[in-house]
């Protein structure tokens, strides 16, 4: 990959006519090393945030070398890139061609599952094999989650003893509990209470966990979510792992994908046209804006202008809101924002749009033809950072009527005459 120093320098060398996401190694091999330092156990890197090479070497180089993945691809991609990693199938419904092929053809040996069937497939497709480390998936409450992982996987509290002790009479090997507390989780606490949940279930099957898997639900910094500081999430594991009723020997494992990647990447779009407060750009919701649409979360963005003499600039100024489409031709292709830009936004400028290191590239489909993005390296920082990178904050503008003072007297008091 080509390296810039900033994005700036890559719209003053050529003013690009496709997206291009900016690649910051350094960014995820800082992440990387923070959770090295700080989470006593595995860290298992979510490799479906962002399966970018650049980003599996850059976390293999600086500790990870645990993956956690959800299909075979994710398994073969891993292989390739990071020989002898450690990998856990954590997807919880998998083909048996997907099992089988991980289990003889890669050696992965962890599994997840919440059910009874999945258990029994995992089974057969691994020959009736006895090494397996088996993870039950438990069901519980997503609190301060920006969006819940509840609802399609996870064994409920009624059924989950019956199959936890399924799980430890099928392997030799390790059997554990994995939770998941839902995306971008706001609140360290879920972490512990969760943690509670699991030891309930144990405790009520009669069995030991060799393996307490907490899963992924580590935050990033967004405009308008100010996470806590992830030491705080750390803190309340911990305290969960020490309440548990586990073996000393008993693993504790973690599953960070967007806190690990969430700053490393930013995507340079091109404004088509404008149209009112509506920006119509190359890049949308089927392609690195995913998040933008579906969740609504308003990404932090900039502003880059070329001038026709090739002079290169952020534009700055007064600021008002903009909602975002993309380039297909589907109207759901919509980024409602508000995204804060300078008021005089115009066809050629480049919008670049931050904090896209986690679901972003990595949800780009070819629909309509599109989905084409270059990615290069710049050296410049995020936009935002929870590991001492950037500012730890992303401020909402405000329109001009919310700052306006309004002076009034009490209720119920009334003035004095002279």
């Amino acid at each position: 990959m080509h390296t810039y120093h900033t994005p700036l320098d890559l719209v003053r060398e050529r003013s690009p006519e496709r997206p291009v996401a900016f690649a910051r190694p350094g960014a995820v091999a800082l992440a990387a090393r923070w959770f090295q330092e700080n989470f006593k156990g595995d860290v298992f890197y979510a490799v479906k945030a962002n399966p970018s090479p650049w980003v599996l070497e850059t976390l293999a180089a600086n500790g990870v070398r645990s993956f956690d993945v959800a299909s075979l691809p994710e398994v073969e991609l891993v292989s390739q890139l990071v020989p002898g990693a450690r990998m856990a199938f954590m997807h919880p419904v998998k083909s048996r061609r997907a099992i089988s092929a991980a289990y003889f053809d890669h050696g992965v040996r962890t599994f997840a599952l919440d059910t009874h069937e999945e258990l029994a497939k995992i089974l057969d497709a691994t020959g009736q094999a006895t090494d397996l480390n088996l993870i039950v998936r438990l069901g519980v409450a997503a609190e301060g989650a920006a969006y819940s992982l509840a609802g399609k996987f996870g064994v409920d509290a009624f059924e989950a003893p019956e199959l936890l002790l399924a799980a430890r009479r099928a392997t030799n090997e390790l059997m554990g509990v994995s939770f998941h507390v839902g995306s971008q989780c706001m609140r360290p606490t879920a972490f512990q209470a969760a943690m509670t949940q699991a030891s309930r279930a144990l405790v009520r099957a009669g069995v030991f966990a060799d393996v307490v898997d907490v899963g992924g639900g580590f935050p990033s910094i967004y405009p308008g979510m100010i996470p806590p500081s992830l030491s705080d999430y750390i803190a309340s594991i911990d305290r969960g792992f020490s309440e548990m009723m586990v073996h000393e020997t008993t693993e504790l494992w973690c599953e960070p994908g967007r806190a690990l990647v969430a700053e490393s990447s930013s995507v340079l779009t091109t404004v088509e046209l404008r149209k009112g407060d509506a920006l119509y750009l190359n890049d949308g919701s089927y392609g690195s804006l995913f998040d933008a649409t579906h969740t609504k979360w308003p990404f932090p963005v900039k502003l880059i202008r070329r001038e026709a003499d090739g002079a290169t600039r952020e534009v700055e100024g007064p600021l008002k809101p903009y909602r975002f489409y993309g380039p297909t031709c589907d109207s759901l292709d919509h980024m409602p924002g508000p995204f804060w830009l300078p008021e005089d936004v115009r066809e050629g400028d480049y919008v670049e749009i931050g904090m896209l290191g986690a679901y972003g590239v990595a949800m780009n489909t070819r629909f309509n033809g599109f989905g084409d993005t270059e990615t290069v390296v710049v050296n410049d920082p995020p936009m935002a950072s929870l590991f001492g990178l950037a500012p730890r904050s992303i401020p909402l503008p405000r329109p001009e009527s919310q700052n306006v003072v309004k002076l009034s007297r009490a209720r119920g008091k009334k003035r004095r005459r002279r």
